[in-house]
């Protein structure tokens, strides 16, 4: 008898210098990476179900839309609602979907899966995610072909969550240089207008300690496309992402469980905001045959 897969999915292990990570198929899913021993991400456990979209790659969508309804091309559309305490469709269709290993070395591996046509998403992608470690960090490529005959909404994110070192997110200094932050109210997290960033309570372009502040907001007009969380010991983690991502989402992780509170930042890069189905703003079209790419890397501080 086949030993049963774990729970998180194939294992695959990658390895370059003082680099090691570990990615699970389930989601295509970044469960552990570190640094000469140092985790840069917050881990998950092989048998675990992944809690809290622990380095998911979220597609054909990032975040929320709300109530879990759109219309695209003059047809509404109403998907599941997998955010049910604040009744939204979080973080796309794939993010439990087991990938296929197509490709496979020491320091690389390039995964696949597909979207079907499906209630409330009625379009078929094939998605291809490569994770490359290199001497400068672990580099996370998706990318996305409309392999169906009508064009298709699409957006694109990751779900890591950084580690600066000892402690929690309270104990961490972050730098982000962002001009714009989108305002959300705060019961449900709904988009509601961009607002400046200098001199408030979310502008860290200059490193400043996160200290009790709750953040779960996109950030954009990114003036250099990186975040940092730093420790007092001066280690912690980088994540740079590439043009295709104008927007980035920070997440404090506050979490009624004790051991899930405030445990990682999450650093997302999205290529559009949240509820961009609805709104629009930097949504990308797929038309039929067509193909997007976009690219973010962790490295160690």
């Amino acid at each position: 008898m086949s030993r049963a897969l774990p729970i998180s999915g194939t294992r695959i292990a990658l390895r370059q210098g003082l680099y090691a990570a570990d990615i699970a198929t389930v989601g295509a899913s970044l469960r552990t990476l570190s640094h000469d021993g140092r985790d840069l991400v917050v881990p998950f456990a092989e048998d675990e179900v992944r809690p809290l979209y622990r380095g998911a790659v979220l597609v054909p969508w990032p975040n929320r839309i709300v109530d879990g309804r759109y219309t695209f091309d003059g047809r509404q559309q109403q998907l599941a609602l997998t955010e049910p305490d604040r009744g939204h469709a979080l973080h796309g269709l794939a993010s439990w979907s087991d990938y296929r290993v197509v490709a496979r070395s020491t320091d690389a591996v390039t995964l696949e899966t597909e979207i079907v046509a499906q209630a409330g998403y009625p379009h078929r992608l094939s998605i291809e995610v490569e994770y490359r470690l290199g001497d400068d960090g672990l580099v996370t490529t998706v990318a996305a072909t409309n392999t169906g005959q009508d064009r298709a909404p699409y957006g694109a994110s990751g779900h890591p969550y950084l580690v600066g070192g000892p402690g929690r997110v309270d104990d961490w200094t972050l730098e982000l240089a962002a001009d714009q932050v989108l305002e959300v109210d705060d019961e449900r997290l709904i988009p509601r207008t961009l607002a400046p960033v200098a001199g408030g309570r979310f502008d860290f372009a200059e490193p400043r300690r996160i200290g009790e502040l709750f953040i779960d907001h996109a950030f954009t007009r990114i003036r250099s496309s990186r975040a940092r969380v730093v420790a007092a010991d001066g280690h912690g983690a980088e994540l740079r992402w590439d043009a295709g991502a104008p927007w980035v989402q920070v997440h404090t992780g506050d979490r009624p469980e004790p051991a899930y509170h405030r445990a990682g930042l999450a650093v997302e890069p999205m290529t559009c905001p949240p509820d961009a189905f609805n709104s629009g703003t930097d949504l990308i079209v797929l038309e039929p045959g067509s193909a997007h790419a976009v690219s973010w890397t962790i490295a160690a501080l």
